[in-house]
C-alpha cells in the first residue's frame, strides 16, 4: 500500500510493513553465537558497553515497556493483552532489559523478542491509522531525544514548553523499530569488534543513521572483557 493509498480508516499495520519481517532480521544475525561471544563486551566504546545478549534483552524488553507500561491504557484498556509477568519483561530492577534471572538463555530471549514484535503488531493490526497518530503522550526532551527526533518525519515534536515533547502512537511504534535496527547495528559493531562477520543487510533507517550519531567501529578485534 503507497502512502497516497493509506487513509484515516487504512489499518495501521499499513504503515510498518516492515514488522513482518523485523525478527528475521535480528534472529539470523545471533543464530549460533557462543555465551563467550553473546557476552563480550568493551569499555572502549559506549555501544560496547552492552553485550550481545544485554542489547538483545533490552531490544525485547523496550517492546513491552512502551506497548503495556506507557501506552497501555489506549492499546490494552480491558487489559486483556495476554502478556504475562509484564514486570519481568519491562520494568526488572535490570537497567532497561528483561530480568536476567528469568530471561538470560539466547532461545529464551528469542521468544520473548519474538512475542513482544508480536505484540507490537497485533496493536498495529487492531488499530486504524487515524488512532495512531490522534494519541498522543508528553515526556521529557533529553539531550538523546533531541538528537533522535530528527529521524521521525512525523510523530513525534517538541512543545513549547521547556524541554518536552510530545509523541503519538505512531511515532511510538516507529521509536520502536527504529530501537530495534540501531540496537542490531550495535550488535552488528560488537560482532565485528570479534572478529566475526554480520549476516543481516541493515536498512538504512533509524537513529544510528542520524548525523552526529557514533557509528565508530573497533580498530581492531579485540578479546575485550567478558559479561554484561
Amino acid at each position: 500500500m503507497t502512502d497516497k493509498q493509506i487513509t484515516d480508516d487504512s489499518p495501521a499495520s499499513a504503515l510498518f510493513p516492515e514488522f513482518d519481517s523485523l525478527y528475521d532480521l535480528i534472529a539470523v544475525e545471533v543464530e549460533g553465537l557462543t555465551d563467550e561471544q553473546l557476552d563480550w563486551s568493551s569499555e572502549s566504546y559506549g555501544w560496547s558497553e552492552w553485550s550481545i545478549r544485554v542489547q538483545l534483552s533490552h531490544m525485547a524488553s523496550l517492546i513491552y515497556r512502551w506497548l503495556i507500561l506507557r501506552w497501555g491504557e489506549v492499546t490494552f484498556p480491558d487489559g486483556e493483552h495476554g502478556i504475562e509477568d509484564v514486570e519481568g519483561l519491562g520494568a526488572s530492577p535490570y537497567d532497561r532489559r528483561m530480568d536476567d534471572a528469568k530471561y538470560y538463555e539466547l532461545p529464551t530471549i528469542l521468544t520473548k523478542l519474538r512475542e513482544g514484535i508480536e505484540l507490537a503488531r497485533r496493536v498495529l493490526s487492531g488499530r486504524s491509522v487515524g488512532f495512531v497518530r490522534a494519541h498522543s503522550v508528553t515526556q521529557t526532551l533529553n539531550e538523546g531525544w533531541a538528537l533522535m527526533i530528527q529521524s521521525h518525519p512525523s510523530g513525534v515534536s517538541a512543545t513549547e514548553q521547556a524541554n518536552h515533547m510530545t509523541m503519538n502512537l505512531e511515532g511510538s511504534m516507529r521509536h520502536i523499530y527504529f530501537e530495534e535496527i540501531t540496537h542490531l547495528f550495535n550488535i552488528q559493531r560488537i560482532k565485528r569488534a570479534q572478529g566475526l562477520k554480520t549476516v543481516s543487510d541493515l536498512p538504512r533507517v533509524g537513529y544510528w543513521t542520524i548525523e552526529g550519531w557514533d557509528v565508530s567501529e573497533a580498530a581492531a578485534p579485540s578479546s575485550g572483557s567478558s559479561g554484561s
